[in-house]
């Protein structure tokens, strides 16, 4: 069953013109030269190369196109000699025609089966399409949060930001790496950094050095300085373990007299032999290491001011960033211990008798030093990524989609997961179908063969003489040509010569139509088995005189619309009353079963319409509205009164409107002309009236009007054309 037709870059239809339907029986209306012929050409031959931008959409395998048009006409009657056999199954094989029922209602078992396979095949791969998506819409994540911008990975997707198939395929295709990755993207975005611009390379960091060995581990530190022992107060300041105190003390001493004042007791005690005694005490070995204590705190200050800027310099290396923490630490350490080695080393200088030792720094230095090894390895391998950029950008590409791997393993095993179960799903369905395709083809051949044991063409004869008597024509009748060809002809009584090329177009279309009818019925061969059968009519009523067209009006109703045995009409028309007499007017019968189309064309193209019941009316109005204007072009008026006489004498008033053109008072010379025009036959080309300068709107006006005058509706015309 056809749902979709689209026609594209073939005559009239410049543009795309796209028809769809769900209904079985499709109404089409259009004026002459809107297209219709090409929408029935195409089901004719829908190989022709000038269809190459035209598709049909929901054809099955069996399904079969019947086209009557005007192709069909020259292919069956002017081609060949005979006209070609039309085979319906005869009455005299009852076992033959059981066996071909029960293998047809065997077939439309199997067939329906066949559907639901492919229904669920169908819906299991949107389904799986559609989950496929999501999956590609996580991954393309990737490429939103890694491309624009300033972002400096975007290198990595190089060749992968076109569309999420080709990212999503580039990221399955990599191998999952095992075990924990030992970088992340920040240490990616910063090696790639590194490589932008004019990279330079860099000098190794200096380790950290200090020369305080020989202060930590000097004998001063644990020696108990005291004076002279010879001196006479020897005795005294060591009993009294008061050295340091009184060797600070006497340098406020000052003697202007006899007596100096005590610094500490502030009376004129002190002599200038008391101040020889005290000052012989602290001799020049006391004084000596006094001095060296000095210097070994002068040095050690100057030492941990030097290390101190050392380590606020390298905490902001770029190549220590990762370890600015540890660095800070150790730092923080380092203050410390120091700071507590120094005020230590400056209370041995106040008191040289006190026995001291210092924390050790060499292993804050070492783990220090051990840091920068670190970052001077990262250095090397920086100066060689600068060495050799493409190469670098390589590597951390390489990363980079390894790290995309491991980040959306969930999604790729979840994908993996859906593809194999998929696989299988489709496997089984293959196989299922496969297997009701051979059951199909083994009942489609048994059909065919106990077809050939009882088709003839002798019913199908009889059907279009009989159908010849009913419309009256009696002057000619059809015969059998050719047993072994499965062949016909026409044939008068008194002519063998070719008959169809002396009928009128009138009996053409009759007969032509006729054994279309039996065609369809029937097949075109023996061996044929249609089981599925989708019925195109092009307008035909064409050249008919009005007692054929309400003919075939019947025979539609009686052979196509009033029975199941086909799966879908097209019928095509340019008469609006004939269009109107298809319509089933029984709204929820018409609802249910036809859906009525418009086919326009413009300037630009050709473009189908849906159309409802109640624009039938409509259209006859639209006719008498472009009637009345005079600007139209002329070829349209002059077409919109043929159309307006045909609805309303041939449809309303059910008389053959050709008889309207014998009276005797539109045989004046004025009015030929519009009798000519009004006689064409519907195909003719209404451009035809410019190239023998005949139109001139006022007689043609005037003539329409005569028309309803002299049949006495000249109210209906006064009505109408004031609307």
């Amino acid at each position: 069953m056809i749902s979709k037709m689209v026609l594209k870059e073939v005559a009239s239809y410049k543009k795309e013109a796209v028809l769809e339907t769900d209904k079985k029986v499709n109404l089409i209306y259009g004026l002459n030269g809107t297209g219709k012929s090409t929408f029935s050409n195409f089901l004719y031959d829908q190989t022709g190369a000038r269809f190459s931008q035209c598709r049909v959409e929901g054809l099955e395998d069996n399904d079969t196109i019947l086209v009557y048009n005007q192709r069909f006409v020259q292919d069956t009657f002017y081609e060949p000699q005979g006209i070609h056999g039309i085979f319906t199954l005869s009455k005299g094989n009852a076992e033959a025609k059981k066996a071909i029922d029960n293998a047809s209602a065997e077939m439309k078992k199997l067939i329906e089966q066949k559907r639901k396979i492919e229904e669920k095949k169908a819906k299991d791969e949107q389904k799986h399409l559609s989950e496929i998506e999501e999956y590609k819409k996580q991954v393309w994540k990737i490429k939103t949060e890694y491309t624009g911008g300033d972002r400096v990975l975007e290198f990595c997707l190089d060749g992968l930001k076109g569309n999420k198939d080709t990212l999503f395929k580039h990221l399955i295709s990599i191998e999952k790496p095992e075990g924990e990755m030992d970088y992340s993207v920040d240490d990616l975005k910063k090696e790639a950094q590194q490589l932008q611009g004019e990279a330079q390379s860099k000098h190794p960091l200096s380790k950290l050095l200090i020369n305080v060995d020989d202060i930590e581990q000097s004998e001063l530190l644990s020696k108990v300085i005291v004076g002279n022992k010879n001196s006479s107060v020897a005795t005294v300041i060591e009993e009294l373990g008061n050295s340091d105190w009184v060797n600070t003390g006497i340098k406020f001493v000052h003697i202007d007299g006899e007596k100096g004042v005590c610094p500490f007791c502030q009376q004129e005690t002190i002599t200038q032999k008391f101040l020889d005694q005290i000052s012989a005490y602290f001799d020049e070995s006391y004084n000596q290491d006094k001095l060296q204590i000095e210097q070994m705190i002068s040095r050690y200050e100057a030492e941990i001011k030097r290390v101190t800027v050392f380590l606020d310099a390298i905490k902001e290396d770029a190549f220590l960033e990762k370890m600015k923490k540890e660095i800070e630490n150790l730092s923080a350490n380092f203050t410390s211990v120091s700071e507590q080695n120094l005020n230590t080393l400056r209370e041995k200088a106040k008191n040289l008798s006190i026995q001291i030792s210092l924390q050790p720094i060499e292993e804050i230095i070492a783990s220090v030093n051990s840091i920068i090894e670190k970052a001077n390895s990262e250095i090397a391998l920086y100066n060689q990524r600068i060495a050799d950029i493409n190469g670098s950008k390589s590597k951390i590409r390489g990363r980079f989609w390894q790290l995309m791997r491991k980040e959306h393993n969930s999604v790729i095993e979840l994908y993996l997961a859906n593809e194999k179960a998929y696989e299988q799903s489709v496997k089984q369905s293959q196989k299922d179908l496969q297997t009701k395709i051979t059951e199909i083809n083994t009942n489609t051949a048994l059909i065919e063969e106990n077809r050939k044991k009882t088709v003839n063409i002798d019913e199908a004869v009889e059907n279009i003489k009989n159908g010849l008597i009913d419309i009256g024509i009696t002057d000619f009748t059809i015969e059998k040509y050719s047993e072994e060809e499965a062949l016909y002809r026409l044939k008068r009584e008194d002519s063998d010569d070719d008959v169809f090329k002396t009928l009128s177009e009138g009996e053409k279309m009759v007969i032509s139509f006729l054994y279309f009818i039996e065609l369809c019925k029937g097949e075109s061969t023996a061996e044929k088995a249609s089981n599925k059968k989708i019925v195109v009519i092009d307008d035909p009523i064409s050249s008919l005189s009005h007692i054929y067209v309400f003919n075939i009006g019947r025979l539609i109703h009686n052979e196509f619309l009033r029975t199941e045995k086909y799966d879908q009409l097209f019928i095509l028309t340019h008469s609006l009353y004939f269009f109107y007499e298809l319509t089933n007017t029984n709204h929820n019968e018409r609802k249910k079963t036809q859906k009525l189309f418009r086919l326009c064309k413009n300037i630009e193209s050709s473009y189908f319409e849906d159309m409802k019941y109640e624009d039938i009316q409509n259209d006859y109005q639209a006719y008498w509205h472009i009637i009345k204007d005079e600007k139209q072009a002329p070829a349209l008026i002059a077409n919109c009164m043929r159309n307006v006489m045909e609805y309303f004498f041939n449809f309303v008033e059910k008389q053959d409107f050709a008889q309207v053109f014998q009276r005797p008072e539109l045989q004046e010379t004025s009015y030929m002309a519009f009798n000519r025009y009004m006689n064409r036959e519907s195909h003719s080309k209404g451009q035809n009236i410019f190239d023998i300068k005949e139109f001139d709107y006022n007689s043609f006006r005037q003539a329409f009007k005569k028309v309803f005058e002299i049949e006495g509706y000249i109210d209906h015309y006064n009505k109408m054309i004031c609307i």
